[in-house]
C-alpha cells in the first residue's frame, strides 16, 4: 500500500462499519425515505446526495483539523482516541435501548423542488450534532498520530464512506415503498439492523481502548 493510503485491514474494517452505518436506520434514511415515498425517486436520491455531500464536508474539515492536532498537541490527539471510542460505546448503548428511529414525515402541501431535496439533505447532515460528533471521533481512530500520512489517510476514509454509502442510498430509495413497510411491519428489522450497529461500533472501541492500555 502507498504510504498516503490505509492498510488493506484498515480500508476493509472501516468499510464494515460504513455498511452497517449506512443501513441503520437514522435522520438520513428517514429523509431519503420520506422523500422518496412523498414525491418520487428523483427526490430521494436528491436527498441522500446532498447527505453525501454533507459528509465530505465532515471528512475535510475533520482531516485538516485532526493533523494540526496532531502536530500541535499529540497528546491531545490521544486524549481524542480514547474519548472517541468512549462515545462509540455509548452509541452502541443507545442503539440497543433506544434504536435509531425511523420516522417517515408525510407529504408537504407544497411539494419542494429537487434541488431542495439537495439542500434538505445537506442541511440535515451538516446540522446534526451526532453527526458532527460522529466523524470527529470516529475517523481518528483509523490513523496513527505517528503517522506522516494521516490526513490523506483520513480523506481516502472519507471517500471511502461516500464511495459505499452511494450504492446503499439508491437502494434505499429505489426499494422505499418495501423498507418502509417491513420497518412499520416488523421491529426486528430494525432491531438486526440496531445490534449489529452496537456490536461493531463496540469492537471498535474496545479495540481501541485496549491498544492505548498497553502504551
Amino acid at each position: 500500500m502507498s504510504a498516503f493510503v490505509p492498510d488493506l485491514p484498515v480500508i476493509l474494517a472501516f468499510a464494515l462499519a460504513t455498511v452497517i452505518l449506512a443501513i441503520t436506520p437514522g435522520p438520513d434514511m428517514a429523509l431519503q425515505l420520506s422523500r422518496a415515498i412523498n414525491y418520487g425517486r428523483a427526490h430521494g436520491v436528491a436527498a441522500m446526495l446532498g447527505a453525501m455531500a454533507g459528509i465530505l464536508v465532515h471528512t475535510t474539515l475533520v482531516a485538516f483539523g485532526i493533523s494540526v492536532l496532531i502536530i500541535a498537541a499529540p497528546p491531545l490527539f490521544l486524549a481524542l482516541k480514547i474519548v472517541g471510542a468512549l462515545y462509540l460505546l455509548w452509541l452502541a448503548y443507545q442503539a440497543i435501548v433506544h434504536g435509531g428511529g425511523l420516522r417517515i414525515a408525510e407529504a408537504a402541501k407544497k411539494p419542494p423542488t429537487v434541488r431542495q431535496s439537495f439542500a434538505t439533505g445537506l442541511g440535515i447532515n451538516l446540522l446534526n450534532p451526532k453527526v458532527v460528533l460522529f466523524f470527529v471521533t470516529f475517523l481518528p481512530q483509523f490513523v496513527d498520530a505517528h503517522d506522516p500520512g494521516a490526513t490523506s489517510k483520513l480523506f481516502f476514509l472519507g471517500f471511502e464512506f461516500v464511495l459505499l454509502s452511494i450504492p446503499l442510498g439508491l437502494i434505499t430509495v429505489l426499494a422505499a415503498d418495501w423498507l418502509a413497510a417491513a420497518f412499520k411491519r416488523s421491529k426486528w428489522v430494525e432491531r438486526i439492523l440496531n445490534w449489529s450497529f452496537a456490536a461493531i461500533f463496540t469492537a471498535f472501541a474496545a479495540t481501541i481502548l485496549t491498544a492505548q492500555a498497553r502504551h
